[in-house]
C-alpha cells in the first residue's frame, strides 16, 4: 500500500508518519510520500525515522499540476494541510480527479458539509473519501457511534473534550495545535443541534461545569465550532433513532484558556483581517504566529517539563429495552513514553488508525463522516494498542 501525506512534515502530519512506520500497523505499507513546503522539516523527519519507505516531495498546492503529481498513483491521500489556509476543497477535488482515496483531519466543520454534499460524485467515480478524521473530529465521532449503537431511541448525545497540564506553570504560551484553529474555537460562532435542528450559537456560550477526576478536576466547558455536530445527528442509525440534541464542548487547560480568551478580547479573533502597521498591511494571525514562535525559540530554558492528559467523552440519553438510560463512552490519554515524539498523539494516531482501516477493509465509494465509515469494534482495539484507555458505563435514569 502506498500513502501520500500532504503537509506530511507538519505537526500532525509528522505524527501520522511516525505511527505508520511503527510496529503497530495492520496493513502492509510499501511507500509513504511526505509532501511538504519545507525541505528542512522533511529532511529532519526522515533523518529521525530512518525508514527506507519514506520519500520526499516538494509540495505546492497552488500549482494544480504539482498537486496532482503529489497524489497520483497512490492508494490513499491524507490531507494534513491546515484547513484555514483555504486549500481543503482543491486537494479534495484533486484526489477525485486522480481517483485516489482521500482523508483529512477536518477543521472546525468549515468545509465538511460542502465535502459531504459531493457524496454522489465520488460514489459514481468509485472514489472513497472520509473527512474529519483525527481525534476531534474523528475518534470523537466513533465514540458517538458507540453510544448511539447502545440505545434503541436517542434523546441527546453530548460530546466533550478536556485537556489539562501537570507540572510547573509554563510562562510561555504553547499552542496545543494550529493557532488559527484555537482562535476560531474561541472567537467564531458554532452550530449546535438543539431541539431537533441546527442553530447558530455565539462564541464561548453553552457554558457547563462538570467535575472530572484528577488531573482535570472541575472543568468549565463551552460550545465550539466543530464538524461533529454537523454530521453525527444526521447519520444513519442516529437520526432515525429520534435524536433531539447533539452538542460539542471544549475545555482547554485553565491558565491557557485565560490566555486565549485575552487574545480574542484583544481582537485576534479576526485573524484573517489585515491590519496596517507602519504603512504595511499584515494579517494579525501572521504577526501572532511569528511572536509566539519567536517567544518559544528565545525562551527554551523557561519552558518547564509538563505532561498533558486528555479525556474525550460522550454522554447519551435515551431508551434501552423500554427503560430510560444514560450511556457513556470515554477515551482517556494520559502521559506515556510512547507519545514523547508526538505533538498531539491523539490526533496523529487516530488519523493513522483511520488510514489503515480505510486500506485494510473493502473501500466504500462516496464521501463519509467517520461515524458512518468506521465501527467502534474496529477502531477501539487500535486505540488500546496505543495505550488509550477506552471506558464504558450505562446507568438507569
Amino acid at each position: 500500500m502506498k500513502i501520500s501525506i500532504l503537509g506530511g512534515a507538519g505537526l500532525m502530519g509528522a505524527g501520522i508518519v511516525r505511527d505508520l512506520v511503527s510496529d503497530r500497523t495492520i496493513v502492509d505499507i510499501t511507500s509513504i510520500r511526505i509532501c511538504d513546503t519545507s525541505r528542512t522539516r522533511m529532511d529532519s523527519l526522515v533523518a529521525d525515522l530512518g525508514d527506507t519507505r519514506l520519500e520526499l516531495f516538494d509540495l505546492d498546492v497552488t500549482d494544480p499540476a504539482r498537486l496532482s503529481a503529489a497524489i497520483s498513483g497512490f492508494d490513499l491521500c491524507i490531507n494534513c494541510v491546515p484547513t484555514l489556509l483555504g486549500f481543503q476543497m482543491q486537494i479534495f477535488e484533486a484526489s477525485l480527479a486522480a481517483k485516489v482515496a482521500y482523508m483529512d483531519l477536518g477543521g472546525l466543520g468549515t468545509f465538511t458539509v460542502k465535502q459531504i454534499a459531493e457524496h454522489e460524485r465520488f460514489k459514481a467515480a468509485g472514489v472513497t473519501a472520509v473527512v474529519g478524521v483525527g481525534a476531534d473530529p474523528g475518534m470523537s465521532n466513533v465514540i458517538c457511534r458507540a453510544v448511539a449503537d447502545e440505545l434503541d431511541t436517542i434523546e441527546t448525545i453530548n460530546l466533550y473534550w478536556a485537556a489539562e497540564l501537570t507540572g510547573d506553570e509554563n510562562p510561555i504560551l504553547m499552542p496545543p495545535y494550529s493557532v488559527s484553529t484555537v482562535l476560531a474555537e474561541y472567537a467564531h460562532p458554532s452550530t449546535q443541534f438543539l431541539d431537533g435542528k441546527h442553530v447558530e450559537c455565539a462564541p464561548m456560550t453553552g457554558r457547563e461545569v462538570i467535575d472530572l477526576p484528577e488531573p482535570w478536576g472541575r472543568c468549565e466547558f463551552m460550545y465550539s465550532p466543530h464538524s461533529e455536530q454537523l454530521t453525527v445527528p444526521l447519520a444513519d442509525g442516529i437520526r432515525d433513532k429520534g435524536i433531539r440534541e447533539f452538542t460539542w464542548k471544549l475545555h482547554l487547560p485553565h491558565r491557557e484558556h485565560e490566555a486565549w480568551v485575552g487574545l480574542v478580547k484583544a481582537g485576534f479573533g479576526d485573524f484573517n483581517d489585515p491590519v496596517e502597521v507602519g504603512g504595511v498591511c499584515v494579517k494579525s494571525l501572521d504577526v501572532l504566529n511569528a511572536v509566539i514562535q519567536r517567544n518559544i525559540a528565545r525562551n527554551p530554558h523557561r519552558i518547564p517539563q509538563q505532561e498533558s492528559s486528555e479525556i474525550h467523552f460522550a454522554i447519551g440519553r435515551g431508551i434501552k429495552d423500554g427503560k430510560p438510560v444514560e450511556v457513556r463512552y470515554e477515551v482517556v490519554v494520559t502521559p506515556d513514553a510512547m507519545y514523547a515524539p508526538y505533538v498531539d498523539a491523539g490526533t496523529s494516531m487516530s488519523a493513522s488508525i483511520a488510514a489503515q482501516l480505510v486500506l485494510k477493509n473493502p473501500k466504500r465509494p462516496g464521501v463519509w463522516a467517520p461515524e458512518e465509515y468506521f465501527t467502534a469494534a474496529d477502531f477501539f482495539p487500535e486505540l488500546e494498542k496505543r495505550k488509550f484507555q477506552v471506558r464504558h458505563s450505562m446507568k438507569a435514569l
